[in-house]
């Protein structure tokens, strides 16, 4: 079955009537796609695994013994969302995967390490968080306990939501050497620069914050306006000066957005008595994310005067700036040249597995073009021929890194 035979089904599960997919994670339709894939895996000679906290690994020992090139992405989305993120690149990797083991069963490649592709659990960070769950926690920098008590806004554990789905796994992931991932780029450059594949360099920091306005619940009919502490009049202000700060700063130089907010009693005729924001602010230059920052908390602490009530930072977490190794980059270029594939050097705006990866071991991402830039969303679209031709480039980028041929 060809690759867009195999993407038609994988769209299929967990489709939206827009032309998407939602497949939350430790949803239904995500652990009927991750059964779906396990299939794939096992059918291309593929020992599959899931670890504690429902990572899929399909493995393939080359080299008794070796560490592994991991080769992924994500089949979890967001909701209401577009098909080809992260799920793109997961099957993209099989394929690529199917291409090494045929070039080594044919004796024209020598394996210098084993190879294995991964589904990672929760990329996307919609119903639980943090983002980048599953590959956070390979890494090190999520605590297992920690991702598995994690909970939904219904109160359902990331542990339930797993035994639910049949993904809570107890094998010891395999040691990675390097790591490579495919991705739809999900903004425009590659469209307007007519490239046919992006070759990332590095991703922005960003700061996430999750922010509390504390109010006085009151009846909106009853209670005087001078005797109000409106926790959602407040938060709203939160969202503008967020959204306003961007242009205090060069044009693109910086990125905000509060995109989930939660209120509380949420009743048409109660003044909000706690209102629940998250923001994340971007920037590829650290000292100006820095800047961006403090002039936010400044100004959010002057609306709390200003409405009467408290706000508070429950949790801010930084993810630095990132530089993918430079060797990396160069092979990208290579075998993407050697595909007849057009380049362009560029930055990540948005935060994907790879960039949680690269704190452990080399890591290659690439991109292939988004049309109009659209994602997270049920429009989002990569043409067919982007597509084929991206898995063309990840396969030729897998076999030189099982090679060895990044070091």
């Amino acid at each position: 079955m060809s690759f867009l035979q195999e993407f038609a089904e994988l769209s299929a599960i967990g489709a939206t009537p827009g032309g998407g997919v939602e497949r939350q994670a430790g949803t239904a339709a995500d652990g009927e796609a991750r059964r779906w894939l396990v299939q794939r895996l096992t059918a291309a000679g593929l020992a599959v695994d899931v670890d504690a906290v429902g990572n899929v690994f399909g493995r393939a020992e080359l080299v008794p013994g070796a560490p592994h090139v991991l080769v992924g992405s994500h089949l979890d989305s967001q909701p209401r969302a577009g098909r080809f993120d992260g799920a793109y690149g997961v099957l993209a990797a099989v394929h690529a995967a199917r291409h090494v083991l045929a070039e080594v069963a044919a004796g024209r490649l020598r394996p210098r390490f084993n190879l294995a592709v991964v589904d990672w659990f929760n990329e996307e960070g919609s119903r639980f968080q943090p983002s980048l769950m599953g590959s956070g926690a390979y890494t090190g920098a999520l605590q297992v306990e920690q991702v598995l008590a994690a909970r939904d806004l219904e109160g359902t554990s990331v542990a339930q939501a797993l035994e639910g789905i049949g993904f809570r796994g107890s094998a010891e992931p395999p040691a990675a050497v390097a790591y490579a991932e495919l991705h739809i780029e999900q903004g425009r450059a590659l469209e307007r620069l007519g490239a046919d594949v992006g070759l990332v360099e590095g991703g922005w920091a960003a700061r996430k914050l999750e922010v509390v306005v504390h109010g006085v619940q009151g009846h909106t009919g009853a209670t005087a306006m001078a005797d109000r502490h409106d926790a959602l009049a407040t938060a709203a202000r939160l969202v503008c000066l967020a959204r306003d700060l961007v242009d205090e700063f060069p044009d693109g130089a910086l990125l905000t957005a509060v995109g989930r907010m939660t209120v509380l009693p949420n009743s048409p005729v109660v003044v909000a008595r706690e209102v629940r924001l998250s923001l994340d602010v971007r920037s590829a230059d650290p000292d100006l994310l820095e800047r961006a920052h403090a002039l936010l908390l400044e100004r959010f602490a002057a609306a709390a005067e200003r409405g009467a009530v408290e706000v508070e930072v429950v949790r801010s977490s930084l993810r630095p700036a990132a530089r993918l190794p430079a060797a990396g980059v160069d092979l990208a270029e290579v075998v993407a040249k050697e595909a007849g594939a057009s380049t362009h050097r560029m930055l990540t705006m948005a935060g994907h597995d790879a960039i949680a990866l690269d704190a452990l071991v080399p890591t290659v991402l690439l991109f292939v073009p988004s049309v109009e830039g659209v994602s997270h969303d049920e429009r989002e679209l990569t043409r067919d021929e982007d597509l084929e031709r991206g898995v063309d480039v990840l396969a030729r980028l897998l076999a030189r890194l099982v090679a060895g041929d990044l070091g």
